[in-house]
């Protein structure tokens, strides 16, 4: 049997599909999780728990690994975390370690973007073969900053701003694709099919989910509005990810999932 992937995060939104995506392509994965495995869990991979927090079972969870998709993600610890995941993984022997990363976070000033791009460098200068993924938002999040104010009578959107949604499932294919390379460095980033108005996606959100409110502009001050309007987050020229916003809608629709 070949040594097993390891997927960091690998029961959320993206670790989940980037699994499901290395199954079907009869690859040996290995899933690492904060918690124990559920009873009625058959899918045909290991399972690793560990938390990264404090870097117990990690050491475990590297054994005999060739790669490494780094997906687990934490707005408050993400530098300690990619940090000891480095360490860890120098000591197993040096798999190759696959980074998710977001467009435009050397130039939008937001916390989490600065220590996406800390992590980043923790990366490329660990010793380790490497390879990062920038991608834009993915569809979910997008929907996600309108479903939040569901409970409110209107919706607070960020005039000006643009976003260039791509679908999960295409991020995680390309994922698996470069988690089975060999490692390349900073590929080309991946973005959506469509640069859209932050207003035109909530009002879409806001039909599919039969909701009716109304939608106040909001101007985002300081440097972080200054680069969202001028569009740092966007990749116009890696427009690469074919599903669209609606579509993403339409699929959670027939899924029966609530937005």
């Amino acid at each position: 049997m070949d040594r097993p992937i390891l997927v960091t995060g690998g029961t959320g939104t993206l670790g989940r599909a980037v699994v499901a995506r290395l199954l079907a392509d009869d690859v040996t994965v290995r899933v690492m999780s904060r918690r124990p495995r559920r009873a009625d869990d058959g899918r045909p991979c290991e399972w690793a728990v560990c938390d990264l927090a404090d870097g117990s079972g990690l050491d475990a969870a590297l054994t005999d690994v060739r790669a490494v998709v780094h997906c687990a993600t934490n707005a408050r610890n993400d530098v300690a975390t990619t940090r000891r995941l480095t360490e860890a993984a120098r000591r197993s022997g040096g798999p190759h370690l696959l980074y998710i990363s977001i467009v435009g976070i050397d130039e939008v000033p937001l916390p989490y973007y600065r220590s996406k791009l800390e992590a980043e460098r923790i990366v490329r200068e660990s010793g380790l073969p490497w390879t990062v993924l920038r991608t834009t938002q993915f569809h979910d999040l997008v929907a996600t900053l309108t479903t939040v104010q569901r409970r409110l009578p209107l919706v607070l959107t960020p005039s000006g701003v643009r976003f260039q949604s791509v679908e999960v499932t295409e991020v995680a294919d390309r994922m698996a694709e470069l988690a089975q390379g060999a490692p390349a460095g900073r590929v080309p980033d991946m973005a959506g099919p469509e640069v859209r108005d932050a207003r035109d996606l909530a009002n879409a959100t806001l039909r599919a989910a039969g909701l009716r409110r109304r939608l106040v502009p909001v101007r985002l001050p300081g440097r972080i509005g200054r680069s969202l309007r001028a569009g740092a987050n966007l990749a116009p020229d890696r427009a690469v990810g074919t599903g669209t916003f609606e579509e993403y809608l339409a699929a959670r629709a027939r899924a029966g999932r609530r937005l």
